[in-house]
Order: structure tokens, then sequence, then C-alpha cells
């Protein structure tokens, strides 16, 4: 099989996958008792918590493999694993030839102590710059906006705080950064189709989450479009309309 079949062939299984209604069901209801049990919680990537799904773990590699950022912008830290993930990929981008000088910023309201010394204490935190503070707060826009400054290609993950306001903000001070074909990615949009039992006592909902907030934006800036490829092949993903593409030209 050449190239081009096989490729044809893949566009094909996506197009299957997106117009089986039984498979996305079963897809639903299994991630609605996925996140009542922490499934997610469960991963580690070169030794630190990741607290994603692998499938989007993929999918992310992915798009590091093929837009080769310069940066990589992180809004939620957690316990490391993501970021540090991000980071070791621009590290196998620039021994593969890709640029060298890359770096991810990845931003949280509050970064621990014991968080923060093993994120330092890694190899790949030489990619890495952390900024505590909240992802919508106007001195720390300023901070990622200027180290965004000069980059060819830049990516956006939104990660924090999950309620609509928040995320909004997130996209109206982020989005702007993404540079053409590169993509922001919500992340956490499933929210809007969880039952309750399986969000817990959060300030988030559905009706009130990174789904409501992505429509918002894209309301607001025609630059962008849902990449439906990306979370249909996937299925099992949080970031379902969550891959946001910065259309060419």
């Amino acid at each position: 099989m050449t190239d081009n079949a096989f490729e044809a062939e893949r566009r094909n299984n996506i197009a299957k996958i997106a117009g089986s209604e039984g498979f996305e069901a079963q897809t639903r209801d299994w991630m609605a008792q996925a996140q009542e049990l922490k499934y997610s919680y469960n991963f580690d990537w070169l030794g630190l918590p990741i607290i994603q799904y692998p499938q989007d773990v993929m999918a992310m590699q992915e798009l590091v493999w093929t837009l080769k950022p310069d940066l990589i912008v992180e809004t939620g830290i957690a316990r490391g694993g993501s970021a540090i993930f991000y980071a070791s990929l621009l590290e196998m981008n620039a021994l593969c030839g890709g640029p060298a000088n890359t770096e991810v910023v990845a931003i949280d309201v509050d970064i621990r102590a014991h968080n923060r010394s093993a994120i330092e204490a890694h190899p790949m935190a030489k990619r890495l710059h952390m900024i505590e503070g909240s992802s919508i707060d106007p001195e720390v826009v300023a901070q990622v906006k200027q180290r965004a400054e000069g980059c060819k290609s830049v990516l956006v993950c939104l990660d924090s705080n999950h309620t609509h306001d928040h995320v909004l903000e997130e996209l109206r001070a982020y989005a702007p950064l993404v540079t053409s074909g590169s993509y922001v990615v919500v992340f956490d949009t499933l929210i809007e189709d969880l039952p309750e039992s399986a969000i817990g006592d959060r300030p988030w909902a559905p009706g009130n989450n990174p789904m409501t907030a992505l429509y918002s934006y894209l309301e607001e800036d025609p630059a962008f479009e849902i990449d439906s490829a990306r979370h249909t092949k996937l299925q099992i993903t949080v970031a379902k309309n969550g891959y946001l593409k910065r259309k060419d030209g």
C-alpha cells in the first residue's frame, strides 16, 4: 500500500467513526465512568504525573512533531508531567533537526513547593520556564507575550481553571499568539457532557466550562476553526471540539 493510499484509508476510518452514533455513545458512557474513577490521574511522563488521557498525549505529540513550535504556552501545571512532556517533545524535535532554541512557558496560580522541586530537578526542565500567577493576570499575559516575540510557530494549551469566564479570558489573551496553521488546544471541554456525579464540588459544570467558552470565542474570532478530525479519531479525549486551528493566511 502506498503512502497516499494509507492516508486515504485513515481518512476513511475517521469518517466511519464520525458516522457511528453507537460508538460515540459508548465512548461517552465510558468517559463518564472514567472521570468518576479519576482514570487520567494514573499515568506518568518521564517520572512525573501527567494527569492526561493517553489519547490526548498522542494527539499532542502529533501536533508538536508536525508544527515544530518555537514556543508552547501551557496554562495549568499541577504536578508538572504535561509541562515536562511538552519540553521533552521540543528536545526531541531539536535532536531531529528541528529548531534548537525552543521552550515551554507554563503558568499556574499556585506552584506548590514539592511540585516545583520535582519539576526543576528534571533534565527536561532546561526547556521550561514557569510563571506563578493567574493565567489571565495582565502582568502574566505580558510576560508570555514578551517571550513569544519573534517566534515563528506558537502552540497554546489551556488547562487551568475550567470555568467559562476564565477560559474565555485565556482565549482572548493567548489565542492571538497562535501562528498560522497552529493550534490553541482547549482541554476539559468534556465537562459539558458529564453527569454531575463525575464533576463533584467544582465551580464548573455543564453550561459553564471550556466548551461553552470556546464557542463564545469562535463567535468573536473567525480566525479559528474546530479540527473535528482530531477529536473524532481519538474518541477518548478530554478535548472534544477543543482542537482549534488557526486558519492559514
